[in-house]
């Protein structure tokens, strides 16, 4: 299972490696290792929402995530993405802008710098709104129930995600940026683009699952359809037993499946734009970088894969809690890195403190119900423990 689920990774860290050592040397080598786990430190929490929202993908489009995607995340956002940043600030081709990252560092990581409050506001919005839209919403789980009840309950008022988010952006805007006008664009473009992308994968998603049921009510008659809806209740409760994967029969296919993958690679851009940011203080060398975050990436993918396939995030309910509460440290951090810079150890370091945490409390709950009587009352001792914090 490990072998089939990193065996990729595995290959992309010998073959970075050894490129790194022949491009650089040792200290080629010891820059590479490091962006590396970097990389893997700030994107764990991505890799948990990832494995969520894979989870929901068809077959088919989980290998265009795992193939395409991966080509995307790594080439596109780890080294093309930097070189489109430069190009664009400084009115640059792409071929200038490599030259310039290759033969005069210090100016291409000035103009990365230049270009940070740009990409913190766009990155930093989009995963503002994951991270309210998460926690103002009603469920069953709570890892925090003393602040998520509360959370959800306020969030009840309509579109309040986007009056917290648009609030947080104008004073992070009016307070910590030269250029406010700039921020609040691209702010705005960041909640657009989170708002767009989601709201159409959540729109065709409904549509696949309504045109399912219609076809289904036409095609059976009373026992037959009977019939169908037992074995689907009885595959859906054994599937997460026998796989350890998905436990919804409906998965998201044609444009339903397309938005979600969209909306992971968005999701992906928007992690990866504090890691790359962030690598410009360990490295300016575009080849190091890619390098570095190239194989970080593989691995968050095969982590996420991991993930999916044994059903971990069914086991441990209150990784995605820890994971979106994570994501909110860090949509904070890029936010108040726009006027002060936030030391990377303090974004990586919060993120895995939280998904740690939540691991834990999920232990915890585990044993805590494998430990209770079989037929202890339901308003006495361990089952009150926890219908309290459900």
């Amino acid at each position: 299972m490990i072998l089939r689920t990193f065996g990729w990774s595995f290959g992309v860290t010998a073959v970075g490696l050894v490129l790194a050592l022949l491009y650089g040397g040792w200290a080629g080598l010891a820059l590479v290792a490091v962006l590396s786990i970097l990389e893997i430190s700030l994107s764990f929490d991505n890799a948990v929402v990832n494995a969520k929202v894979l989870d929901r993908m068809s077959p088919f489009w989980q290998k265009i995530f795992l193939t395409i995607g991966i080509a995307i995340a790594v080439f596109g956002m780890r080294l093309v993405f930097p070189l489109v940043i430069v190009a664009l600030t400084a009115q640059l081709g792409p071929i200038q802008a490599f030259d310039l990252a290759l033969n005069d560092s210090e100016r291409y990581h000035d103009l990365m710098n230049d270009a940070y409050p740009t990409i913190a506001a766009f990155g930093g919005m989009f995963l503002m709104m994951l991270f309210l839209n998460f926690v103002f919403e009603e469920r069953a789980e709570k890892w925090l129930p003393w602040l998520e009840r509360p959370l959800a309950r306020i969030g009840r008022l309509d579109q309040l995600a986007v009056v917290v988010a648009a609030g947080a952006l104008s004073f992070v805007a009016w307070l910590a940026a030269d250029d406010p006008g700039t921020v609040m664009i691209a702010g705005v473009l960041g909640m657009i683009t989170y708002i767009l992308v989601n709201g159409l994968g959540e729109l065709f998603s409904e549509a696949a699952d309504s045109d399912d049921e219609e076809d289904g009510e036409e095609g059976a008659d009373g026992a037959a359809a009977v019939a169908r809806e037992a074995l689907k209740d009885a595959a859906r409760d054994e599937e997460p037993r026998r796989t350890g994967g998905n436990s919804q029969l409906a998965l998201a296919t044609g444009k339903a499946g397309f938005f979600l993958f969209l909306y992971l690679e968005v999701l992906d851009a928007s992690f990866s734009f504090d890691g790359v940011i962030g690598a410009f203080a360990i490295s300016t060398d575009p080849i190091v970088i890619a390098l570095g975050l190239g194989i970080g990436a593989m691995y968050i993918r095969s982590l996420t894969v991991f993930l999916v396939r044994k059903g971990t995030l069914h086991e441990y309910v209150y990784l995605e809690h820890g994971a979106h509460w994570a994501i909110g440290a860090l949509a904070t951090c890029m936010l108040i890195s726009i006027g002060h810079h936030v030391p990377e150890w303090i974004t990586g370091g919060l993120g895995a403190g939280l998904i740690i945490a939540a691991f834990a409390s999920s232990i915890i709950r585990r044993r805590g119900e494998h430990g209770e009587p079989p037929e202890a009352p339901s308003g006495e001792g361990g089952k009150e423990l926890h219908s309290s914090n459900a």
